[in-house]
Formats: structure tokens, sequence, C-alpha cells
């Protein structure tokens, strides 16, 4: 009896154990299927400054990376989603270093996004380099950035090609004989931008009557433009952040300088405007993005962005939006989540790109080759330098 007992008990555990792994395996089929239904995913990283100095460039550029990815997340049409890795340097170069190095070695991402500014990928980028990882330049216009090597590509707009182009047009239009220049002596992207500007008015045919310096996170510039107003410039020139930038354009307007202020890349955001206010008024600028052009990517972008952030994109949120859309379809194109150089290679070729900023691609050293507009200020917005 007990025998019986037994055997019809393994019997049971048998059929029990059968139909267990039956389930398992119907389980297993169905996970499988839902896996291949949402396609692969691709690990990047995303390197930038939202908190600390500067933190209005770096919160732009994550609003405008967070769109991208929701976006492209929501796709029915993508084939590969992304796994996003964030790290906020706080625009401190060791941040920016170990925030390369967990992306790296610890996230095992494809590619990363960033960092910020031309200092931290001076400074981080030999690590993306060595290692053979994209890193992707969003706000890195210094001369010499895309000289760490092969793997190091920008859609920021290097001062050598935006200088030049402002500079020109204003002249062409206000004809001016002299101009003073104020420049960042901190700042490695702003020494280099100082460089530019001396260069392209020789050129010109245009006489320096000042160059005077300070220092990021200055807030008194009494001494420089009292210098500048003796020497009685028809322009002042200023490579700095739009923080020293806003209280520069207050100062020149409260002892009574009324001339044209021709900003760099450092200009470019609502914050110089909300800081200077009135004083930001004949302000100009080079820039990929004009909240006016009328073409279908620029309008949808900046709908979108406007209905998820409740107020108007900038040229840094345009910029990183952008370089996220092209890194995934560098992805898709080349057909791989790990194979980094193929990635790589795929990015350097991309053609035709139309994103927010307009139409885009890579020279030949993984600058971005695509067309400016300069802006101008005028009642407390950017608008068309007519």
């Amino acid at each position: 009896m007990q025998k019986k007992w037994l055997k019809g008990m393994a019997a049971v555990m048998a059929a029990a154990a059968l139909a267990g792994a039956f389930a398992g395996c119907g389980g297993d089929k169905k996970a499988a299927a839902s896996g291949a239904a949402g396609g692969q995913t691709v690990k990047l990283g995303f390197v930038t400054a939202y908190t600390g100095p500067g933190a209005a460039y770096g919160q732009a550029m994550k609003d405008g990376v967070d769109l991208a990815v929701e976006e492209i997340n929501k796709d029915p049409n993508t084939k590969v989603k992304i796994d996003l890795k964030t790290y906020d340097t706080k625009l401190n170069k060791s941040e920016a270093i170990n925030a390369f190095k967990k992306c790296i070695e610890q996230d095992k991402v494809l590619a990363i996004e960033g960092p910020m500014t031309s200092g931290e990928m001076f400074a981080a980028g030999p690590i993306a380099q060595q290692s053979k990882v994209v890193a992707f330049g969003t706000g890195t216009t210094a001369t010499g950035i895309t000289d760490i090597g092969d793997y190091i590509f920008r859609n920021a707009i290097p001062g050598k090609l935006a200088i030049p182009v402002t500079l020109k047009k204003a002249h062409d239009k206000l004809g001016f004989k002299k101009v003073a220049v104020l420049y960042s002596n901190n700042n490695d992207q702003m020494v280099r931008e100082n460089d530019i500007y001396q260069e392209e008015l020789k050129k010109m045919g245009v006489e320096i009557v000042a160059t005077e310096t300070f220092a990021d996170k200055d807030t008194d510039f009494s001494a420089q433009l009292t210098k500048i107003q003796a020497a009685n410039p028809d322009v002042i020139a200023v490579a700095g952040l739009y923080q020293e930038g806003a209280l520069i354009a207050k100062k020149a307007r409260e002892m009574g300088m009324n001339q044209p202020i021709i900003g760099n890349n450092g200009f470019n955001s609502p914050a110089y405007i909300q800081q200077a206010g009135d004083a930001a008024n004949g302000t100009l600028v080079a820039t990929p993005w004009n909240p006016e052009r009328k073409t279908d990517k620029a309008q949808n972008f900046r709908k979108a962005f406007v209905a998820k952030y409740g107020h108007e994109p900038d040229q840094f949120a345009a910029q990183a939006y952008d370089a996220m859309y092209v890194i995934h379809q560098a992805v898709e194109q080349s057909g791989t989540t790990t194979d980094r150089k193929k990635f790589r290679d795929t990015l350097a070729n991309i053609k035709n790109f139309e994103g927010a900023t307009g139409k885009f691609e890579f020279d030949q050293n993984r600058d971005p080759k695509m067309d400016l507009d300069v802006l101008e200020v005028k009642d407390g917005k950017w608008v068309p330098f007519a």
C-alpha cells in the first residue's frame, strides 16, 4: 500500500514538474516575444553641467536631450531605443573626467554626448579617445577640440566659424572702424576666442583700440570699461559666458556706453537677456538656432519643447536635441549597439541630416558644416539681424 502511495505521489510530482516546465517555457517565449517586439536598446552617456556655474546652458542641454530621447523611444518606427546614463559635472573638470570613466567603464556606453564646455572636453576628451569611445560636444566651441583625436565630434559651432560670421555681417551693416575687446583669461575657450577676434579684426583692417581681461565669476568691470570708454570704440566685442556678459552690458550702459556689443557663443542663452535686461539690446551673436526658421523640424521642435517645459528653447537646447538625433541615426545605420568603431565610422559619414538647427554634416575634422544666422537683441528678444 505504501509503495503504491509513493508511486502515486511521484507521478503527481512529475506531472506537476512537467506542467511547471511547460509553463516556464511559455513564459520565456512570451518574454522573448515581448523583447523582440520592443527591439534593441543602446546605452548612451550624457554628460553636462545642469547645476553650478553655467547651469542655464547645461539645463537647456538636458531639456533638449531628454525631449529627444522621449520622442525617439516613443516613435513606433524606432528600431533601437535609448537607455540614457546622465551625469552632472557641475562645470568641474574632475567631475567631467569621473563621469566619462563611469560611462565607459561602468555603464559600458556606446557613445557619450558631452561634456558641456571646451575646458571639460580638453580634460575628459582624452579618456574617450584612449578608450575609443565617441564624445560628441554640443557646447565645445574652442579651437583644437577635435584635434584631441578621431573619436571627438561636435555640432557646437567653433568660434573660428561663428565669430568671423558675426564680425562680417556687423561690419557690412554698421561699418565700424574701431573695436575694443574683453575676454575671460581663465577660461580655455575664451582665451582662444580672443585670438580669433584679434586675427579677424586685423584681417578686416579694423583698429583694436583696447584689449581688456577679466575672469569667470568676476562681478566688477568698472576698471576695464573705464579704459575702454576712454578709447572710444565703435563696437565692443566680448568673449565670455552669459553671467559676466550680462554684467558687462549693464555696466557699460550705466556708464553711457551705447555701442553695439558683439558676443560669442556664451551669449546664446535667454539667461543673458534675463540678467542684462534692457542693457542687452544691441547685442549681436551668430547661431545655428533661429526660432523664426520656417521649417517643419524647427517649428515641431519648438512646439514640443514649449509644450513640455513651458518656455522657449535656446541654441543649447536645440543643438543638444539635434545631437541626440544624429547619434541615434548613426546607431541605427551602423546596425550595432556595441561596436564602437563601426558606430564611430558611421557617425563620421552622416550626410544630409536636417534637424531643428537646419541641415548638418561633419567636415573632415568632425566639425559641423552648417549655415549660421546672426541675431540681435531687440526689446528683450533675439531677432534676425537685418
